[in-house]
């Protein structure tokens, strides 16, 4: 499979990456069983496809994740961009928030080590944290920032005043938020701020953790450990309910000889240039699927199609647990 993934500008201050990332969280924890080899052939596998964007966090495995992808891209280190989290106590998001400068600059000089590098290209906050100032978080960034550790500082679900306060402290580069065809929230305010302010935008979850890939329905039982089970979204009566949308999907997808997930990422990237979705996956089949995306061109009749027929569905749940949802910036 040749590369048809093109190098664009996430947003206007100076961050140039692959048109889809990949999101490496899923390799540490959150869907089930794991194999470390079996992630680390899937990036290596992504570089040769031409991706280099690869989005970690400090809380996928307290630190493990970070170092599973450090790894993974020594040899390319110099080729690829890599980006990171922080914001939760020890690194662990069941503990709660702290994005206090201490805990910021801690987080930094570990990361630095796990990811096996002298610099960390996208640092962003992970959740805002109410108890600290957005500037000075932004503050610490900007020192981090000054002492060449770290290249550009991002936000992560935050909302739009956050947006605008941090960015008048240090500029943002980027904003990693959930949106997708069955999450489009992000396009009332959020893109509009983005563009006024020359801010990049990562969707995470584009394939609606794999539900608008087709493969799950309301039969489908998820392992143990897979976070989807607190859900709202993925209960069986809501997946039953949500299945519209797949069906959608599906017919779309047939006309153009592609698959569910294709025609998702496809969306995403016919939306705004300066989008660059991370699909997570640990299997080199769901990889090589997923790039093909980038080759896929809908053009304006089928944006049309799309956004008519999705006006008449009302997705149904939450897309977080109750304990998760309050942890959002509004």
């Amino acid at each position: 499979m040749k590369k048809i993934m093109k190098i664009k500008s996430l947003g206007s201050h100076g961050l140039t990456a692959s048109e889809m990332g990949l999101g490496c969280m899923g390799m540490s924890d959150f869907y089930g069983p794991l194999n470390d080899e079996e992630s680390i052939k899937t990036i290596h596998k992504a570089y040769d496809l031409g991706v280099t964007f690869f989005d970690t966090a400090e809380a996928y495995s307290q630190g493990g994740n970070e170092e599973l992808v450090g790894k993974a891209l020594k040899p390319y280190r110099s080729k690829v961009v890599i980006a990171t989290k922080f914001g939760f106590k020890n690194g662990n998001s069941g503990e709660g928030l702290d994005s206090s400068p201490g805990r910021i600059r801690a987080v930094a000089e570990a990361s630095l080590k796990h990811l096996q590098t002298d610099v960390i290209d996208l640092f962003y906050q992970h959740r805002v944290d109410p108890n600290v100032p957005i500037e000075d978080v932004a503050g610490a960034v900007q020192d981090l920032i000054k002492e060449g550790k770290v290249k550009h500082f991002g936000l992560s679900e935050a909302g739009v005043q956050t947006i605008r306060r941090a960015h008048a402290v240090q500029p943002v580069t980027a904003l990693q938020s959930e949106y997708s065809l069955w999450w489009r929230e992000p396009e009332h305010e959020i893109l509009p701020t983005l563009e006024e302010l020359g801010i990049g935008f990562v969707p995470f979850s584009p394939l609606g953790k794999g539900f608008l890939t087709g493969k799950i329905d309301e039969n489908t039982t998820f392992d143990k450990n897979d976070f989807r089970n607190t859900v709202p979204r993925f209960s069986e009566e809501n997946r039953k309910a949500n299945q519209a949308l797949v069906d959608l999907l599906g017919r779309i997808a047939k006309e153009k000889n592609a698959t569910n997930a294709q025609i998702a990422l496809a969306w995403l990237l016919a939306q705004k240039p300066w989008i660059a979705p991370i699909p997570g996956t640990t299997k080199i089949h769901r990889l090589e699927e997923n790039v093909a995306a980038a080759g896929i061109q809908l053009n304006d009749n089928d944006l049309k199609e799309i956004n008519e027929a999705l006006a008449k569905i009302e997705v149904q749940g939450n897309r977080y647990s109750e304990q998760a949802q309050k942890t959002i910036d509004r």
